[in-house]
């Protein structure tokens, strides 16, 4: 019986390995077609075209709000707070770990990537690379599908109890994502590519924190 547990462990790890390296494969060939301003460079300019609308009063500050779910100290926040109360109700440092490592990562891979790009903002009416911008990719897609992803596992495979047993959220963080995705290209903050690149760069690194969960045994999680 542990033998075929382990057996099933390692392939979700490797299962969860080879999805993370075709996200990222999928972020690399994003990254082309930017730096040698290829169709999806194109297509960019094409979105950026088209009629922007000014949102005043109580419809600006409904999409500030639905843009801060993408916001790095906020998403950062809820996700240690909530990982915080998960491992002391069950007992495990895990899921803080899984979190504090996420962040880790994220922060360091984008932050990285942003700097050594360098794009401008689509509201500078300049697409330019490496001129000092932080525009590619998309902090704030990543930062939502990071985090309320994470926060989804972390709920789906550590609360055991009701009213969480079996509870799949997976499908609430898809949609706060693409609802930031969304808000950024309606208030001109992002290009499309930012935005493509900052998924499918997040959720490499989503990807590969549940591989390294599920190549680590242990007894508070279920197999």
């Amino acid at each position: 019986m542990f033998e075929s547990l382990a057996i099933h462990r390692r392939q979700e790890m490797w299962r969860a390995i080879r999805w993370s390296a075709m996200l990222f494969g999928g972020f690399v060939i994003v990254t082309e077609q930017v730096l040698t301003r290829s169709y999806l460079y194109r297509f960019d300019h094409f979105v950026r075209a088209g009629r922007h609308f000014r949102f005043r009063g109580i419809y600006s500050h409904a999409l500030l709000g639905l843009d801060d779910l993408g916001l790095r100290w906020f998403t950062a926040t809820v996700l240690l707070i909530s990982a915080a109360i998960i491992g002391y109700r069950f007992k495990s440092f895990r899921p803080f770990n899984l979190s504090l490592l996420s962040l880790i990562l994220l922060n360091g891979v984008v932050g990285v990537a942003k700097i050594s790009f360098g794009r401008a903002k689509p509201r500078l009416a300049a697409d330019l690379l490496h001129s000092g911008g932080l525009s590619y990719p998309s902090g704030h897609a990543a930062n939502a599908l990071v985090s309320w992803g994470l926060l989804s596992y972390l709920i789906f495979r550590y609360t055991h109890r009701e009213p969480f047993t079996g509870l799949k959220l997976h499908w609430l963080a898809a949609l706060i994502t693409v609802i930031v995705c969304i808000v950024s290209l309606l208030r001109n903050t992002h290009w499309f590519s930012d935005l493509l690149g900052g998924c499918l760069l997040g959720g490499a690194l989503l990807v590969f924190v549940i591989a390294v969960d599920r190549s680590i045994p242990s007894k508070k999680q279920p197999s």
